[in-house]
Order: structure tokens, then C-alpha cells, then sequence
């Protein structure tokens, strides 16, 4: 019994994990232009669409026969598509609604998301792609010794937990201990104040663009080795939304805290509520617990409460 409900723990941290990796995607864009990117899970679809298509073009188009060098390959294109993606949407969107309500900039979004999902698979194509970076799919069985059969972990989700972690880290060593970081922080308070003493705000746009891009493709690669790459994917990582909502839109240690108990959440009421309530309690946790804490605590568990002066 403890075996067993250790396991439903472990699997739903990993889960956890990868939900703060694709949430981290929207606290960037957040922090940056003060709006919630609805984009993100069409960006997530789009980089995965990239990867999956780049690993199967460039063997043949290189004569590469290695596996690995062409996944470095796909990766590296698939990353100046994400940053092109980017530069465009600062361009042709983003530099046109400087200094407009929050409402605009969320309606662009939306736009962007609808537009990429579309795009995407026009250029890509439409079909279920698989993407293999190596990740070992068989179980790993520990602590035999103290548990009756050990506990049963894969492999895969540990390497993708283990990814999701050190990005989670670079990213919020990247906020706090850097200039650009600062400078992100800066442009999200007061869009005309940091233009006023000298920061660049169409460059800080493609800045923040590219690497929610970044985190978008390792978010990809990861649920598309796990799930394939369809355009359900783009639904999947919507699952994030609950999860800012949970942590708080301006915090990184809140997307990461909202990640984990949102994956443990869902892994342990459908494995103990679900057999009472008829199952499918996994699909629609995340959001009845968004739900409750928009009505008690609106700002998240990290997230800064905002006063308006009247």
C-alpha cells in the first residue's frame, strides 16, 4: 500500500514538473508585457511540429546517419524557428499595441494561438509525428530492500523531470541575477517608464519571446516523445494555465510549487476519488482547483497583490 501510493507521489511530481516547464512560458511573457499569453500551448505544438519534422529532413537531406548529430541539428533549426516566430511577433503584433489596455494584448494572443496552431500544420503537416531524443522508456525499480516489489519509476519521466528542473533553475537565476532579467521585471511594471531611462522595449520583447520559445521546445520534445505530436499537445499544455493561476502569474517559484501540486493533485484523486466518482477526475482537477483559489485567493500562493490608489 505505501509502495504504491509513493509511486502515485513520484509520478505526479515528475507530471508536475513538466506542467511548471510550459508555465514558465506564460509567467515570461507575464513578466514581460503584462498579459497572459493563450499562445503558449499553440507555441508548445509549433516547436514539437519543428523538432519532429526537422529530425526526419535533415538525415536525408545531410546524408547524417547518426541519431544523435541530427537531433542537434533539429534541435538547433527548430530553436531559429522559435526565435524568428518571435522576432515576428514583436514585429508585426507587439510593436503596433505598445501602451495599449491588457485586453488588446490578451485578443492578440488568442490571434497568435489560432494563427500558429493553423500554421504549423500547414507547413508541417498535419499527421502524428514522433519524436526520439533517446529518452529510455522501461521502468526502474528502487528500494527493493524496504519495500515489498520496490517502486516502479520511469525512466523517461526522471530524465524529463530531471531537464524541466535545471531549466526551471537556469530561468530563475536568469530573472534574478542578470541585467536582461531586471530589465524584463522592469518593462512588466511600467512599459513607458523603462523607455524613458533607455530600455530598449521591442528588444526586450524578442528577448522574452525567444526564450519562452526555448522553453516552449524543450516542453515539445519532451511531451512529444511521451505523447507523440498531434495536435491534442497544444490542449495538454493548456494544463499550465491552472497551474500560474495556482502559483501566481509573476512568480517562477510559484509556477514550479503550482506544477507539483497540481501533479500530485490529479494523480492522487483520480487513483483514490476516481474509482468512486466514476474516473475522469484527472481531466478536470486542475481547473475546479484554479477555480477555488480565483475565489479565495485570486493572486496565487506567490503572487503579488495589487492595489489600485482611487
Amino acid at each position: 500500500m505505501m509502495g504504491f501510493l509513493l509511486e502515485t507521489l513520484i509520478g505526479g511530481l515528475m507530471s508536475g514538473m513538466l506542467y511548471s516547464l510550459v508555465a514558465l512560458g506564460f509567467v515570461l511573457i507575464f513578466k514581460a508585457s503584462g498579459v497572459f499569453n493563450f499562445a503558449q500551448g499553440a507555441m508548445v505544438l509549433f516547436a514539437a511540429l519543428a523538432m519532429a519534422r526537422f529530425a526526419e529532413w535533415i538525415p536525408s537531406l545531410l546524408g547524417i546517419h547518426s541519431r544523435l548529430v541530427a537531433n542537434v541539428l533539429a534541435f538547433a533549426a527548430a530553436i531559429a524557428v522559435m526565435v524568428a516566430v518571435a522576432r515576428a511577433v514583436e514585429r508585426l503584433c507587439l510593436r503596433q499595441l505598445v501602451n495599449q489596455e491588457g485586453v488588446t494584448l490578451l485578443m492578440a494572443t488568442l490571434g497568435i494561438a489560432h494563427f500558429l496552431d493553423g500554421f504549423g500544420q500547414s507547413l508541417f503537416g498535419s499527421d502524428i509525428y514522433t519524436i526520439d531524443v533517446g529518452l529510455p522508456k522501461d521502468p526502474l525499480t528502487v528500494l527493493e530492500s524496504t519495500l515489498q516489489g520496490g517502486l516502479l519509476i520511469s525512466k523517461e519521466d526522471l530524465y524529463a523531470a530531471a531537464i524541466a528542473t535545471a531549466l526551471v533553475a537556469l530561468l530563475a537565476l536568469f530573472f534574478q541575477k542578470t541585467s536582461t532579467g531586471r530589465a524584463l521585471r522592469a518593462v512588466a511594471d511600467d512599459h513607458q517608464a523603462t523607455q524613458s531611462i533607455g530600455i530598449p522595449l521591442d528588444r526586450i520583447w524578442v528577448i522574452v519571446w525567444s526564450v519562452a520559445g526555448f522553453v516552449a521546445l524543450v516542453a515539445g520534445v519532451i511531451w512529444g516523445s511521451k505523447l507523440g505530436v498531434q495536435f491534442s499537445l497544444s490542449l495538454v499544455a493548456l494544463k499550465a494555465l491552472p497551474v500560474v493561476i495556482l502559483g501566481g502569474l509573476t512568480s517562477v517559484p510559484g509556477a514550479i510549487v503550482g506544477g507539483l501540486i497540481i501533479g500530485m493533485g490529479e494523480k492522487l484523486s483520480e487513483v483514490y476519488l476516481g474509482p468512486a466518482l466514476g474516473g475522469g477526475i484527472e481531466i478536470w482537477f486542475a481547473y475546479a482547483l484554479a477555480l477555488v483559489f480565483l475565489l479565495l485567493r485570486p493572486q496565487g500562493l506567490f503572487g503579488e497583490k495589487v492595489i489600485d490608489r482611487v
